[in-house]
């Protein structure tokens, strides 16, 4: 059984309990962040605690802590869990919950802190090798450029994608411009340039993306730009990103097959890249 932080206290998952009257059960009001381990370390987490006090400040909800106390309690939760040996990688979730509110609403501060760490699943190895299909949906977040616990769009768009045989859901704008999935930012390679579209204020900044990005940089021409719905169906490959999917390639977009429908050799180049990267950080070396 994993352990948690909740608040001030290491517990056991089955004891983990905040108020009901906090409002991120009562409004769906607080902010969170993700990220997993290679090699049992946490991957890049300044980047997701500056994401977080981001996402705070945007929301305008209570952060009282430095990131050096929030990063403190995130390795002695994952220290804990790590010593019931129950898994070789493991996923982080930190929340930051609303607080409570005298008329269940307006936010009083005494905002809370949750470092949920749980054993690590991986996708399916076949996803990797014969590719992954996504849906489109008309729906989109509210602050998009930040993680909100407020996931409801998400929730639905991905019960659509798995009653549709996908693994995401992907947002358009009302332009005709690709946005982002629910939980995964989207790339494509056309004619031999990766593409993928700004983060501006209505894309979230991935930190897999970022990752991906730095990565792509060092073997193919890279444009950050918008991207319509049409010219990733046409496009030679596609991709997905996020913490818990890498590099995920993308063969079916709807009832639409990318290309010949098999993973290209350029998706195949930044799979390689990337767990080149990460077994690094697994036996090690600083990325």
């Amino acid at each position: 059984m994993s352990i948690f932080y909740v608040d001030g206290h290491f517990v056991p998952e089955n004891e983990a309990v905040i108020n009901v009257r906090d409002l991120a059960v009562l409004r769906g009001y607080g902010a969170f962040d993700y990220l997993r381990t290679y090699g049992k370390q946490p991957f890049r987490m300044a980047k997701n605690l500056e994401r977080l006090r981001r996402t705070c400040d945007i929301l305008e909800i209570e952060y009282p802590w430095t990131d050096d106390e929030i990063a403190h309690i995130v390795t002695e939760t994952l220290e804990r869990n790590v010593a019931l040996g129950d898994s070789e990688e493991y996923s982080i979730r930190l929340v930051i919950t609303g607080g409570m509110s005298s008329n269940n609403i307006t936010p009083e501060g005494d905002t809370r802190l949750i470092v949920l760490v749980q054993p690590f699943t991986p996708m399916p190895a076949e996803l990797y090798t014969d590719g992954a299909k996504i849906i489109t949906v008309d729906l989109n977040r509210l602050f998009p450029d930040a993680k909100s616990t407020l996931y409801t769009p998400a929730i639905l768009a991905q019960k659509r994608a798995k009653e549709r045989g996908g693994v995401e859901a992907l947002y358009t704008d009302r332009h005709g411009n690709i946005l982002e999935c629910t939980t995964s930012n989207v790339f494509a390679f056309i004619d031999d340039t990766l593409v993928t579209p700004p983060t501006a204020d209505h894309i979230l900044p991935g930190i897999t993306r970022m990752t991906a990005l730095e990565v792509a940089s060092e073997h193919f021409d890279v444009v950050i730009r918008n991207m319509t719905l049409d010219e990733l169906l046409s496009a030679d490959e596609v991709f997905i990103t996020s913490a818990n999917k890498e590099i995920l390639p993308i063969v079916t977009i709807d009832e639409d097959t990318i290309a010949d429908g098999t993973v290209g050799e350029r998706t195949q180049k930044m799979i390689s890249a990337w767990r080149e990267l990460t077994q690094k950080r697994a036996t090690g070396v600083t990325v």
